[in-house]
This record gives C-alpha cells, sequence and structure tokens, in this order.
C-alpha cells in the first residue's frame, strides 16, 4: 500500500537528483580551464519499486517507481590512455634534454660562420703561408702571432664554455632530483587524503585528477607505472623500484661525486641511474655529449699544437739568423699551466697559450730552416712546413688524444662539427615525433575527460527541464492533496 505523498516523495527525489547533476554539470564548468581536471557526471539509478518482493507484498499488479537517486559522481577517464600518455611523455622529456644540450653546442660552436674555429684556424694557416712569401716582414709576423693568439684564445673559450654547459647541466639534475622528490611526497600526501574518505565511502574525484597531474609531470622525468592501492591509493614505481608506496615516498636526493665533482643521485639511499626521461637526457647530456664534444677539441688543440710546435722547434727565427747560431728549440704554444722556462706543450683545448717567447719579440718566430750544420740562415722553408699541416694527414692511435681515424686537422674538425649537427638533427626530429605523440594521445585523452562547454550547456539545460518538471509534479501532487484534505467531505457546507 503506498503512501498518500508516495506523489511527493517521488518528486523529491527527482528534484534532489537533478540538482545534483545540475551541481556537477556546474562543477565541470567551473574547471573547463584546470589543469588536469577530469569531467564529471551524476550516474542516476531509479529507487527500489513498491511494493518490495515479498510474502506479505501487496497483490497490486507491477512495481511502482519511487522517484531516482544520484549513485555515483563517476570519472570520464580512460586508464589505457594515461598509461599511453605516460609512456610517450617520457620519451618526449628525454629528447627534449639531450635536444637543448646540442642545440646549446651549436650554438656555442657557431660553425660555419666568420668568428667559429674553422675560420680562426684558416686564418692562421693563411698567416703562416703569407709569412712565407717574405720571412723578414715585420707585419707578417705580427699576423701570425695575433692570429695564433686567437688560435688559443678560440679553443680556450670553446671549451669554457663547454665547461659551463656541463655545470648547468649538473645543477639541473640536482633541480630535478628537488622535483622528483616533491612530486613524490605530494603525491603520497594525495594518497593519505584519498585514504582518509574513501572507506567512508566518499568519491574524491578532484583529489583523483591532482594526482594524476603530478604523476603526468613525474613521467616526463623518469619511466613510471602506476599500480591501484587499498582505498583508492595508487603506488608508483620508477624504473622499476618502489618510489610511493602507499603513503610514504621514496627520498631522491644527490651527492657530490668525489671523482668526477659531478651530482650522482640516489633513491631511497641507493643510486639511481635513471634510463629515459628528462632525468636520463639530462644525465646523459652531462657525462657523455658534452664531455664527448671537450674530448675532440682536446684532441684537435694537441695534434695541432704538437704538429706546429715540433715544426717550430727545428726551424731557425730572424734572432736565430742575426746570432749565426743554433734553433733556439722554441715551442710556438705552450701548456697555460705549465712553469715558467718549460717547454710542455699543451695538454687540452682549454690550456693552450703563445710562448711568451713569441709574445714578447716578433723575432723569435722560426720561419726558416737551418743549413746542413745546423747554422740558421735566413729562408722561408719552416713557414711553408707549418701552413702544409693544414693538409697533412696524421695517423691514427690509440692513446688519449690521438685521432681514432687517419685524417687532418681540418677534416677531423669538420667530422666533429658534422656529426653534432646530425646528433641535434636526430635529437630535433624524435624531440617533434614524441611531441607530436604526445599531443595526438592527449587530444584523445581530452576528448573523453575534457570538459565541452557546448556539452554541459546541453547537460545544463537538460536538467534545468527536469527539476523543472519535477518541481510542476510536486505542484500537481500538491493540488491534489489539497483537494482531498480541504474539498473532500464538505458536502452542504
Amino acid at each position: 500500500m503506498r503512501s498518500t505523498f508516495h506523489g511527493i516523495e517521488v518528486s523529491k527525489r527527482g528534484l534532489f537528483a537533478q540538482q545534483s547533476a545540475l551541481n556537477t554539470t556546474g562543477h565541470n564548468i567551473a574547471n573547463a580551464n584546470t589543469e588536469g581536471y577530469t569531467r564529471q557526471r551524476a550516474n542516476m539509478q531509479a529507487t527500489t519499486g513498491l511494493p518490495y518482493p515479498g510474502m506479505n507484498a501487496s497483490l497490486e499488479p507491477g512495481l511502482l517507481g519511487t522517484g531516482v537517486n544520484v549513485v555515483s559522481l563517476q570519472r570520464l577517464r580512460e586508464d589505457f590512455l594515461d598509461i599511453q600518455y605516460r609512456n610517450e611523455n617520457k620519451r618526449q622529456g628525454y629528447w627534449d634534454a639531450r635536444f637543448e644540450t646540442l642545440e646549446k653546442l651549436e650554438g656555442i660552436m657557431n660553425e660555419p660562420s666568420d668568428t667559429g674555429l674553422q675560420k680562426v684556424m684558416d686564418q692562421m694557416w693563411q698567416a703562416w703561408q703569407d709569412l712565407s712569401k717574405d720571412p723578414t716582414n715585420t707585419s707578417a709576423r705580427a699576423v701570425v702571432r695575433e692570429r695564433s693568439k686567437a688560435v688559443a684564445d678560440t679553443f680556450s673559450g670553446l671549451y669554457g664554455h663547454l665547461k659551463e654547459v656541463q655545470g648547468d647541466l649538473d645543477n639541473v639534475m640536482g633541480v630535478k632530483a628537488m622535483e622528483m622528490n616533491s612530486l613524490g611526497q605530494q603525491i603520497a600526501s594525495l594518497n593519505r587524503q584519498i585514504a582518509d574518505v574513501v572507506p567512508h565511502g566518499y568519491q574524491p574525484n578532484d583529489l583523483y585528477d591532482q594526482r594524476d597531474v603530478l604523476i603526468d609531470k613525474l613521467s616526463k622525468l623518469v619511466e613510471v607505472k602506476v599500480t591501484p592501492a587499498a582505498n583508492g591509493m595508487v603506488n608508483v614505481t620508477v624504473e622499476g623500484r618502489d618510489f610511493v608506496t602507499g603513503q610514504t615516498s621514496a627520498p631522491v636526493t644527490t651527492q657530490q661525486n668525489a671523482g668526477t665533482g659531478l651530482l650522482d643521485l640516489t633513491m631511497g639511499g641507493d643510486t639511481f641511474v635513471p634510463t629515459t626521461g628528462y632525468l636520463a637526457g639530462a644525465q646523459q647530456s652531462r657525462d657523455e655529449i658534452v664531455p664527448n664534444m671537450m674530448q675532440r677539441l682536446d684532441v684537435l688543440a694537441v695534434n695541432l699544437t704538437k704538429e706546429i710546435n715540433e715544426l717550430h722547434r727545428k726551424g731557425a727565427s730572424l734572432t736565430d739568423i742575426k746570432n749565426g747560431g743554433a734553433p733556439q728549440d722554441l715551442p710556438f704554444f705552450l701548456d697555460a699551466s705549465a712553469p715558467a722556462g718549460s717547454k710542455d706543450y699543451p695538454k687540452g683545448a682549454g690550456s693552450i697559450v703563445v710562448n711568451p717567447d713569441i709574445l714578447a719579440s716578433l723575432d723569435s718566430i722560426a720561419a726558416a730552416l737551418p743549413g746542413k750544420g745546423g747554422t740558421a740562415v735566413g729562408n722561408n722553408e719552416n713557414a711553408l712546413e707549418i701552413a702544409k699541416i693544414k693538409f697533412k694527414v696524421l695517423q691514427a692511435g690509440t692513446g688519449a688524444t690521438d685521432l681514432q681515424e687517419s685524417s687532418t686537422l681540418d677534416d677531423y674538425y669538420r667530422y666533429t662539427i658534422g656529426q653534432l649537427g646530425i646528433d641535434s638533427q636526430e635529437a630535433l626530429r624524435n624531440q617533434k615525433n614524441s611531441e607530436l605523440i604526445v599531443g595526438t594521445v592527449d587530444n584523445q585523452r581530452q576528448s573523453v575527460s575534457g570538459v565541452s562547454i557546448d556539452d554541459e550547456m546541453a547537460e545544463m539545460v537538460k536538467y534545468q527541464h527536469a527539476y523543472s518538471a519535477s518541481a510542476r509534479v510536486m505542484t500537481s501532487m500538491d493540488e491534489i492533496l489539497d483537494k482531498v484534505i480541504n474539498g473532500m467531505g464538505r458536502v452542504g457546507l
């Protein structure tokens, strides 16, 4: 037997349900531009009909509807798209880091240009060639000295800039480690908040969204895998290692390596070496790309200065010729760290200086070769020999500063710059591809999870009309009851 006020109760439930749906729609619209917000939907379900089946149930045909309830506020999200997005996000992060570094290296090397190392070396070879035409010409000697000094300065400048890039990358590693640590702590904190409310039957959709945004950010730094845990929490593993477990996260720290002076990463107290994501790209850039370029510059500088020094030490300067004695055995380039009077050759690109004796006197430049008896005579042969070094094929060796393939110094440098360009193009291509894929997946994700104002407006009108209709039903019930209560049994009044 249904209640006299059954209709009012049904209408009331309808009003409440449509109101909840309207509130949800309003929440969606309010968060249309919120980062990571997931569209929500109020799922409605008809309440249990009357009479409820049982031995003493009424024999009235059928079940009488009792209205509707909102049974859940569902987040419209596809887990598969999240996994796909995060997998691509780590690749984009990796190529972002590599391309940023290679782009900086291209800017530093600045080839081809009128100020790059290639141009400066060409000018030096040309200066020796010009000196060979008139070995006694003071101006030509001054040009040789200045162009050689420019080569030394350029090598030192390039090496210094590369060292700075490596230092910057080391700082980036430290900053990103702190960011990763912060993300882990925030995810663990959200896990804690979620676990506080889920056991009570609540559905903290907005907290889920905030957590997903953090996991998305984390996925750009490292490889992550997310698995559901109890009470709405998630566990996050990084590179297969536990990072966030329930309400705790493994601390990520940096420690300065005693050998290299650079920062090493630790996670949970153990050494952590990322293999993909931005952190891996930055670490490989710091430990491989930049040192490789520095090493190639070292090889070029050491071999170039060695070849010039070997010839220059055998040559005769104007001072030797004037004195009529043996060559002064003077290296043209010295190592910057060498003590005064030393003849140590440069040990790397960052430590080349022109011999102070040559800086002090242009007559110390040995443009001639001594005669048969070792006595100094005036000719241009040594300047010519030094100028020819540009085209001399140096043999490959196995030493740390030997060329790996037989080539001229020019070819070696051109190959270095060419390889840098190829690596940079590859990184750019992969970065663009990853960016495109991430964008595509994100668009797919937004088509499911994102808020469309048009859709929400249509939903709002739908729920608004349903609300008005429920209110009208209640008004009708009120009029019916008014007739029953106030209009019946009053015959003769």
